[in-house]
């Protein structure tokens, strides 16, 4: 069965970073490899994530004499989604030292599954750079959306999405609620289930980030 296709939906498809998200589905991978694994496929996503990102020619001094180089014209801002957005922050970092972070508190609550903001601190100049909004997991879309109208507000329109699974009822909603927004995953999965949960899906990133099953 052909999987369906969404213009602004990138699949990292990836060896390595396939390789890396079968481990982390695994249900016998411990807190420690799961939250290494999702460091590295973060780090691994967002070279493809910052592909077209622009940048400025610049000359620097070799030890054997003067070289023409390139630098990035604009500043970058990471934006997880609390809890388990925080566990994908570190291995990015690693990739892009210089990047800001924000941060957003946002929960789905369990009987309506609506999202539920709880906190929200952002650099002061986020709307003069790039936004990469960081969440496992693309479910439902709830906190994924709530969290763009957000940014959307301090006047920032350079905004895409990263996570590491998604589920095609998410997608949706996300790309009717912000067609603009990219969105790059490294895998699209079945289905929600009844719970709103991702099948297969790699079970809840936040309880498997921090030990809290």
């Amino acid at each position: 069965m052909t999987q369906r296709t969404w213009p602004n939906v990138t699949i990292i498809r990836h060896p390595v970073v396939q390789e890396r998200l079968t481990w982390a589905r695994d249900k016998r991978t411990g807190v420690e490899q799961f939250r290494r694994l999702v460091g590295q496929i973060a780090r691994l996503m967002a070279f493809e994530i910052t592909r077209d990102y622009p940048t400025n020619a610049v000359c620097v001094e070799t030890p054997l004499g003067p070289c023409d180089g390139v630098a990035m014209t604009r500043g970058l801002t990471l934006v997880p989604i609390l809890r388990a957005g925080l566990g994908m922050v570190e291995g990015i970092l690693q990739l892009l030292p210089s990047a800001r972070v924000g941060h957003l508190g946002i929960y789905r609550d369990h009987d309506t599954l609506k999202p539920v903001t709880y906190y929200n601190k952002m650099p002061p100049d986020i709307a003069r750079t790039d936004v990469i909004v960081i969440d496992p997991m693309l479910a439902t879309a709830g906190s994924l959306t709530a969290a763009i109208d957000l940014i959307k507000k301090t006047g920032a329109n350079s905004i895409k999405v990263l996570c590491l699974v998604a589920a095609p009822e998410g997608i949706e909603r996300l790309i009717a609620a912000h067609p603009d927004v990219a969105v790059f995953t490294a895998a699209v999965d079945e289905k929600l289930n009844e719970k709103g949960y991702i099948v297969p899906g790699l079970g809840d990133a936040g309880d498997r980030l921090f030990g809290t099953t």
